[in-house]
C-alpha cells in the first residue's frame, strides 16, 4: 500500500534532505528535535485537567476528564523516544486526547533517559511507578482493577517488561496491555529493519543508536533488552499490539503476537497500513493517527 498522503509528504522531505543521520546530532539536539515534532500532533485538546505530581520520587503527569469521577479506569502510559528522548512535552496532546476520548485518567511516567542513565534505570522507574500508582489508587482517584499499561516504541517495551516483572512477583497486575509499535528485539533480527530501515524518518539507525546508548550494561539478548524472545509470557493479561506497515519494527511486533498466542496469552494485533513508526503522534497530518487514537481509547474505556 502507498504511504498516507500527509506522511508521504514528511517522508519525501526527509529523503530530499539527504536522509540526515541521527549521529550528526548531539543528544540535546535529538531531544529538542523530538519536542519540535510535537507540532505535528495537531490542535491541543483543552477539555481535560492536567496536573504534574511527584509520587515516591517519580514524576507523573495526571490527565483527567473534566469533572472526572473518583475511581476512574486508568492508563499508565510510558512515552517513546528510543530510551534517549521523549517525555511529557513530546506526548502532551496524545495524553490529553486519551483522557478526553476515553473518560479515563491517564498517568504518564517520566522515566530516566540514556545516556545519562543506562539499563536498568528506565525499567526500574517504569516498574516502580506502576506499583506506586496501584498502591495509591484511592489518592489518585482510580480503580486499581481497571488499569491499562500502555506505551509507544520504547514505552511499549517498558509496558511489556513491567507487566512481566509484576507477574513474576505474584502481586498486582494490570487489566490489559496496549503496545504501540513496541521496541522488542535489540538484535534487529527481522527483515523489516532492512525493508523499512532507511527512508521512513524513524530509521534503523535512530532505533539502534537508542539501544546503543541504553544497553551498555547488558547483552542485546538479555531478556529485558529483547523481551520478544522470552518464554515466560503465560499468565500475562490480554495484550493488544499495534504495528505500522513502513516501520522497521513491524515484523517484531507481529512476531510478539505469534509468541504470546503460542504461550496462551489472549492477544490481538493490528497492522496499520500506509504509516510509519511514530505515526500515533502525527494526528495533525494523519487520519490513521486519529483513527488509532479512537481505537485505543475505546479499548481502554471498555476493558472490564
Amino acid at each position: 500500500m502507498a504511504l498516507e498522503e500527509g506522511i508521504a509528504t514528511l517522508v519525501k522531505a526527509f529523503i530530499a534532505a539527504g536522509r540526515p543521520s541521527i549521529r550528526s546530532k548531539t543528544i540535546d539536539e535529538r531531544r529538542a528535535g523530538y519536542i519540535a515534532s510535537a507540532a505535528l500532533a495537531g490542535d491541543i485538546e483543552q477539555r481535560v485537567e492536567v496536573k504534574d505530581i511527584t509520587l515516591e520520587g517519580i514524576s507523573l503527569r495526571v490527565v483527567s476528564p473534566l469533572n472526572g469521577e473518583a475511581h476512574l479506569p486508568a492508563v499508565i502510559y510510558y512515552h517513546g523516544g528510543c530510551f534517549v528522548s521523549g517525555g511529557f512535552e513530546t506526548h502532551d496532546n496524545q495524553l490529553r486526547q486519551l483522557a478526553f476520548y476515553s473518560g479515563c485518567r491517564i498517568i504518564a511516567v517520566r522515566y530516566r533517559l540514556a545516556p545519562e542513565h543506562v539499563y536498568p534505570a528506565a525499567h526500574d522507574d517504569a516498574e516502580c511507578a506502576a506499583r506506586f500508582i496501584a498502591q495509591h489508587a484511592d489518592t489518585l482517584g482510580i480503580d486499581p482493577t481497571r488499569i491499562t499499561l500502555a506505551g509507544d516504541s520504547a514505552g511499549g517495551h517498558l509496558a511489556l517488561v513491567t507487566a512481566l516483572r509484576l507477574k513474576a512477583s505474584g502481586g498486582w497486575q494490570p487489566s490489559q496491555l496496549v503496545l504501540i509499535y513496541p521496541m522488542l528485539d535489540a538484535t534487529a533480527h527481522f527483515e523489516s529493519y532492512t525493508r523499512n530501515g532507511l527512508d521512513y524518518v524513524i530509521t534503523r539507525e535512530v532505533l539502534l543508536t537508542g539501544y546503543d546508548a541504553y544497553l551498555t550494561t547488558c547483552t542485546r539478548l538479555h531478556p529485558e533488552a529483547s523481551p520478544l524472545w522470552r518464554d515466560d509470557f503465560a499468565g500475562l493479561p490480554p495484550v493488544h499490539i499495534v504495528t505500522a506497515e513502513f516501520d522497521p519494527l513491524c515484523d517484531e511486533g507481529e512476531a510478539l503476537f505469534a509468541r504470546l498466542t503460542e504461550q496462551g496469552v489472549s492477544c490481538t494485533c493490528q497492522r496499520w497500513l500506509g504509516v510509519i513508526h511514530g505515526f500515533f503522534q502525527l494526528g495533525g497530518i494523519s487520519q490513521s493517527a486519529r483513527d488509532l487514537m479512537r481505537d485505543v481509547t475505546w479499548r481502554v474505556a471498555n476493558r472490564k
